[in-house]
This record gives structure tokens, C-alpha cells and sequence, in this order.
């Protein structure tokens, strides 16, 4: 556990390094115009899919930014698996064959599109194969999935915890042994606060799509039972906004969890290599800014409409961050 309280497996032994700057992706017996429009695959589908993180990710500078690109496509997909609208046993049977795949693409194989498989995967390979990115945490990424399939929601904050790292702190993970370390960072230090950094982001994510996941079949409530019935709430209620003291009292709460967790990762950005820190500090502003609606106006996890930022704001955050690192603020 760390001292985040965030639970860490054993076996992520893996150390985040320092600059990868030169590092290329590449796969042995994969052809470089196989490999080329494999990554631009992957391109393709972080700017149709990620919305609130391609306006971020876009500044990571190239290959690094091809590698990211990789690793999201990868969560997506995994995730769109664990989300499709089949019958339990189907999803379950679908991840085991990501993962199977998964596990032969980080053994340095690249299924071939003749197999079924897309074709981002040798990408994904690539990516794996030549950055120093612990494999751990896809297998730990597919647990946190297929553990939610069943939607039994999740009895307290350290369950909760888990998730988290397991669906978004990995997340976190993977970029930082793309993006590099300055030299002068603290490994350990900077690997604390990507899981934070993963925690609120992850904590955004259940407030904003509170009514999306519960409207879901089966219906998901990610807020920790034990916070609804401190509060004196169900989840039914939070959603038709009955008892608007208690709801927002619980919806602050939860906020506030999110918000500490972006307030003790603030120095992370002065631990990654100059040239990607915009990357991360334009996506966190991003999200941190739906929390602040959210903070403002507890209700809107229980309407019709998405919380969304303004894609002008959105679009002036990601150019904020590339004027200052043009300028050298990183």
C-alpha cells in the first residue's frame, strides 16, 4: 500500500527511468510500412475517441507521442470490451481473448490482421518492446475490468482505491515510462504521484458519469456504499436528486477526495522530461476543470447532459501549454 493509500501489486517492480527521448519504436520481423500504418492507426483512434485526453496527448513530441497513442488505443479497446452490450459470459469469454493476444503482442509478437487481429496491435507490441513499461500493469488493467463486469459496486474508499489504480494509476504508469524522467527526479517519488495524478482523474470520471453508469444495464454506482449511507442516500436517490442537502453533501465529499489527490501530485510535472510535461499539465487542467463544475454545481451528475468543457476552453488550455513550452517554462 502506498502511502497514498492507493494498493500497489508486489510483483510492479519495474523502476520508471529517466529520458527516452531517443527511444524509436520498433518489432523484430515487422516490416516498417506495416509498423508505420499501425501507429497511425492508433492516431486515428485516439483523436475520434479520447476527446478530453487527445488535446493533451497531441503534445507529446514524436515517437513518444505514436507510443502514447498506442497504449490509450490498447485501454480503449479493453475498455470497450468490459462496456459492450453483451450478455455477461460473451464479455468475459472477449477480454480472455484480449488478453490472450495481449500477452503474445508483450512477448514480442505481432498478431497478424489475417488472424482477426486490428491493426494497431503491432504498435502496441512496438511500444511494449521498446520502452522500459512494467507488463504488470495490463494484466492489472484487464483485473479491474473484468472485476467490474458484474457492477457490485464497491463497499468502501480503499476498494474504491483499487480500482482506480487498476483502471487509470496504470494508466499513469505506462506514460511515465514513455515520457522519460529528468534526470535529477526521484523515480519512487514520481511513481507515487502518477497514482495520485490516476486517482483524480479516475475519482472526475465516476462524479461526471454518474448518470451515464447508472442508467447503464446493468447499472454501475462506482461512490462507495459506505459514503451513500453515511449520507443517507441510494444510489436512485442521487440520481433523481432526491434530498438536494444529502446528495450534495455526498457529491462534495467525493469531490473533495478528488480534489486532495490532485493537490498532492502538483510537483509531477516538474519530474517528467521537459518536452512531454505540457502533455500532462494541459490534461489535468482539463480535468480537473470538470471538477470544478462539478464543485460548483453538485446537481449536474444527475442530469440529461454530459459535463463537458467547451472545446474553445479545451483547445486554449492545450495551446497554453504548448506557448510556455515553446517558451521554456517546462
Amino acid at each position: 500500500m502506498s502511502s497514498a493509500g492507493v494498493a500497489i501489486p508486489n510483483d510492479l517492480r519495474r523502476p520508471v527511468v529517466g529520458p527516452t527521448t531517443y527511444v524509436v519504436p520498433a518489432l523484430p520481423g515487422v516490416e516498417d510500412v506495416r509498423l508505420r500504418g499501425s501507429f497511425q492507426a492508433c492516431a486515428k483512434i485516439t483523436r475520434e475517441r479520447a476527446r478530453n485526453f487527445y488535446h493533451g496527448l497531441r503534445l507529446t513530441p514524436e515517437p513518444r507521442r505514436g507510443a502514447i497513442y498506442s497504449i490509450y488505443t490498447w485501454m480503449r479497446a479493453a475498455d470497450d470490451l468490459a462496456d459492450e452490450p453483451r450478455p455477461l459470459a460473451e464479455r468475459r469469454a472477449n477480454l480472455a481473448a484480449f488478453r490472450a493476444i495481449t500477452e503474445r503482442c508483450l512477448a514480442g509478437e505481432a498478431p497478424d490482421e489475417r488472424e482477426g487481429a486490428e491493426a494497431w496491435w503491432p504498435a502496441f507490441a512496438a511500444t511494449c518492446a521498446s520502452y522500459p513499461i512494467d507488463p504488470v500493469i495490463f494484466a492489472e488493467m484487464l483485473e479491474g475490468l473484468e472485476g467490474d463486469l458484474e457492477a457490485k459496486g464497491y463497499a468502501d474508499d480503499g476498494a474504491l482505491s483499487l480500482y482506480c489504480y487498476r483502471v487509470a494509476g496504470t494508466a499513469g504508469l505506462a506514460c511515465l515510462w514513455i515520457w522519460g524522467l529528468r534526470e535529477d527526479a526521484d523515480p519512487a517519488a514520481a511513481r507515487e504521484l502518477a497514482l495520485r495524478r490516476g486517482q483524480a482523474f479516475q475519482r472526475t470520471n465516476i462524479l461526471r458519469d454518474f448518470a451515464q453508469d447508472f442508467d447503464e444495464t446493468p447499472s454501475r454506482v462506482y461512490i462507495p456504499a459506505d459514503a451513500l449511507v453515511r449520507h443517507g442516500v441510494t444510489g436512485a436517490d442521487v440520481r433523481e436528486w432526491r434530498g438536494d442537502a444529502r446528495c450534495t453533501a455526498l457529491v462534495r465529499e467525493q469531490a473533495a477526495i478528488a480534489r486532495g489527490h490532485y493537490d498532492a501530485s502538483t510537483t509531477l510535472e516538474s519530474m517528467i522530461d521537459p518536452a512531454c510535461a505540457p502533455t500532462l499539465w494541459a490534461m489535468t487542467r482539463i480535468y480537473a476543470g470538470l471538477l470544478t463544475l462539478i464543485e460548483q454545481e453538485p446537481s449536474r451528475i444527475a442530469g440529461e447532459r454530459r459535463i463537458r468543457l467547451a472545446g474553445a476552453k479545451k483547445a486554449s488550455i492545450a495551446l497554453g501549454a504548448a506557448l510556455w513550452a515553446k517558451v521554456g517554462r517546462w
